[in-house]
């Protein structure tokens, strides 16, 4: 995505900026008034159709139990060459996930890390990483503040510029 390149225009009066911001604000609610006028118009379609819709969801739910069962079925048949296979209606088959651990039951996973550092001690983590949220909440004390540069870090607060136009509610 191609940076926009923004140009700050310097000396606007008093007057500009407030007919910029009525500008603004009317554009909002031109906007609002549109969408609000849109989700009528759609929630009046979906009305229309709803009954067909949850016909057909409920045929295609159906069918997919159907294809699904006989396709487990008869795995072996169908899919002894390759996981999927092609129908003159599209592809079905099978994919197999991404391999992952589980815990077996009866065991949590600190059962399972402590079961490791005694038999697999090299397959355990240790983490070593900043406590970020303490540097923060004592930032403001000298002894941790002073230290700040000499360990490389500083706070940062950004500033954001914001407008928040007073709406009018709106019968629709």
């Amino acid at each position: 995505m191609a940076k926009k390149r923004v140009t700050v225009k310097t000396g606007i009066t008093e007057s500009e900026f407030q007919e910029a911001l009525a500008v603004y604000a009317s554009s909002d609610a031109g906007i609002c008034k549109i969408n609000a006028d849109l989700d009528v118009k759609i929630t009046d379609l979906r009305k229309k159709v709803e009954d067909q819709l949850t016909d057909l969801t409920g045929k295609r739910d159906e069918a997919l139990e159907t294809i699904k069962n006989y396709s487990v079925e008869n795995k072996d048949q169908l899919f002894s060459k390759k996981k999927s296979m092609e129908t003159s209606h599209g592809t079905i088959g099978f994919r197999t996930g991404t391999p992952k651990l589980d815990k077996l039951k009866g065991f949590t996973w600190n059962a399972v890390t402590n079961m490791l550092k005694e038999f697999l001690p090299a397959y355990v983590r240790t983490v070593d990483e900043p406590a970020k949220d303490k540097l923060l909440a004592d930032r403001d004390k000298e002894d941790v503040a002073t230290l700040f540069t000499k360990v490389g870090v500083c706070v940062k607060q950004d500033e954001t510029f914001f407008i928040e136009l007073k709406k009018e509610s709106v019968e629709v």
